[in-house]
């Protein structure tokens, strides 16, 4: 009986011998191995399985109980009821010049749930091409961003009216802000400005924002619209998110030293920065980018090393408040920046600072015998060397000496101290070993303090010192420090220039409230400054109404309200505060 063609018969065999289908090549490679008893390198050789790969498949076969070759796939559904009921309203939207997003709306609103890859797949069907861009009158009318008005000081207005502002506690600050005389700081630095908005208006907008404690520029666009921030700024709208970008990348490390500078000389006469003490660190804001400028420092949030900003941070020991920022630093410069300081207090107030206090990672030795030779008193810690602990060790327990901290509060205060003089750079320094000061390894202070400056004195101001880690703690989560705004270090400079003159006002505010001389700018916010109020402009004044709250009988109580202030920008118009 003649079956088939030989022809027919080789390609019949090449069907069960070299199978295509996944499923056949499974059930013909277990047959041969199985039932066939050939080997299990030569089966998975002959149907193109690797030797690991075979045994899995076999390992599988075993433990699958009802094993299925040959059972037919189910078929899925043949209809597609949502894309059906809702084919004839898509094809009569797009006739319309009705976009997918607009036709998916308009859908939704007919209790008609369709995806826009749905709706695409429809027009597809129907032989419609993508919609070409439309202008705004060819769009169907929904309700969208408002467009708002450009920033223009000439259209500035103050005819009489009456608004509710969102940062009506912003006013408050407005007395302190008027000691500084923004215009003259502008002009002194030199800073950027136009027709549309001047430097001083400029400058006034930024630090706007720094005290509303805006975190990024991006989220300025929440209160574009609020009157009050911009009547505070003397303009007819605040500027928008791209005009301070490309502003702070005008101003340049030169013209932000001399903000600062100028800024520092008018505090003088206020005497807010007393002079007498300095605490001084270093701090690293992170930038999560890719930059071949910005540098990797240790940033202690993170306990790593990564690309960051270093900043140089200088705090008044008395008024806590910020007096220097540097974030032009590189790798290599860490060490002299001490030395740019002292050279940067000396121009602004005529003379050098009496007392440092720093950390060991400040600066080196060198530097130390510099500050000693310029007769600047210091103090500093000192790197528990292996040697040097190995030293204290060995000390006997008899050497020690307890004194007692007069430090509120502090739970470790009776400390043990050992006294030794110690030669740095060629100068004899003061050297404290400090145990049980609730670190457990001993605390090395080396200072310059004349004898008559008691052991206990110095180690309480040196635990002082950690105020500056509160008032960074504070920069940080309130001031924004760590918002990197740029992918370099000359917006991060101008923005830590604002957070020190922005602190100096709050601190001179918080001067003034019983209770909150020495409270955080977070806190101080919070409690009496983030509240609406409503705003009246008449012909003679600007009214600020504010809404009856629990602290704000501290304001009352202050006087601030009490004596209306002149404002310049306001065409010579009073502010007059009232609760």
């Amino acid at each position: 009986m003649r079956i088939g063609a030989p022809k027919e018969l080789t390609q019949c065999r090449r069907y069960f011998a070299a199978p295509q289908h996944p499923k056949h090549r499974k059930y013909e490679a277990l047959r041969a191995f199985y039932l066939e008893g050939r080997a299990s390198a030569e089966v998975a050789a002959t149907f193109g399985y690797t030797a690991g790969s075979f045994r899995v498949l076999c390992h599988e076969f075993r433990r699958d109980p009802d094993p299925q070759f040959f059972a037919a796939s189910q078929l899925g559904p043949r209809t597609q009821p949502k894309k059906t009921a809702a084919r004839t309203l898509v094809i009569a939207l797009r006739k319309r010049n009705y976009s997918i997003y607009d036709i998916q709306t308009t859908l939704r609103e007919q209790k008609l749930k369709l995806s826009p890859t749905a709706i695409r797949e429809i027009l597809k069907e129907e032989g419609f091409a993508p919609l070409p861009r439309r202008l705004d009158e060819e769009r169907p009318d929904h309700v969208g961003p408002t467009v708002e008005a450009v920033a223009d000081v000439r259209e500035f207005s103050l005819l009489p009216r009456t608004f509710t502002t969102r940062v009506g506690g912003l006013f408050l600050l407005l007395p302190e802000l008027l000691k500084l005389k923004l215009g003259l700081l502008a002009e002194q630095s030199e800073l950027p400005g136009s027709k549309m908005i001047p430097a001083e208006h400029a400058l006034r907008s930024c630090l706007a924002l720094k005290l509303w404690s805006i975190e990024r520029k991006s989220h300025i666009m929440s209160l574009v619209a609020d009157e009050g921030l911009a009547l505070f700024a003397g303009l007819n709208v605040i500027p928008k998110k791209s005009y301070l970008s490309e502003y702070s990348s005008t101003v340049d490390h030169a013209k932000t030293m001399s903000l600062l500078e100028a800024w520092n000389r008018q505090s003088s006469p206020r005497s807010l920065f007393t002079g007498e003490s300095f605490n001084l660190d270093f701090h690293s804001v992170p930038y999560y980018g890719e930059d071949p400028v910005v540098q990797r420092h240790y940033v202690a949030m993170r306990s790593r090393r990564q690309p960051s900003i270093l900043v140089f941070v200088a705090q008044d020991a008395e008024a806590h408040a910020f007096c220097y920022t540097n974030a032009d630093l590189r790798k290599g410069e860490e060490a002299d920046e001490i030395l740019r300081f002292i050279e940067f207090w000396k121009r602004t107030r005529g003379q050098l600072p009496r007392h440092l206090v720093f950390d060991s990672k400040l600066t080196n030795q060198p530097q130390l015998g510099q500050l000693d030779d310029m007769g600047i008193t210091f103090i500093t810690l000192q790197r528990r060397a292996p040697k040097t602990l190995a030293e204290i060790a060995a000390i006997p327990a008899s050497a020690w000496r307890t004194v007692e901290l007069d430090v509120p509060g502090r739970k470790f205060k009776h400390p043990r101290v050992l006294e030794r003089p110690v030669t740095i750079a060629k100068h004899e320094f003061r050297q404290l070993f400090i145990e049980d000061l609730g670190h457990e390894e001993p605390t090395i202070l080396v200072t310059n303090a004349p004898k008559a400056t008691s052991a206990k004195q110095l180690i309480t101001r040196y635990a002082q010192r950690m105020l500056i880690e509160n008032a960074l703690s504070d920069a940080v989560r309130f001031f924004h420090a760590d918002s990197l705004s740029s992918t370099v270090g000359l917006k991060v400079d101008f923005d830590l220039a604002l957070l020190a003159i922005a602190s100096s006002l709050y601190r001179s505010f918080a001067r003034k409230m019983r209770g909150y001389e020495d409270a955080q700018a977070r806190n101080v916010f919070r409690d009496l400054i983030d509240m609406p109020a409503e705003v009246s402009i008449s012909e003679r004044e600007v009214c600020v109404r504010f809404q009856r709250r629990a602290h704000l009988p501290i304001i009352v109580a202050s006087g601030i309200l009490d004596t209306p202030v002149t404002v310049p920008w306001w065409g010579g118009r009073k502010l007059r505060l009232t609760a």
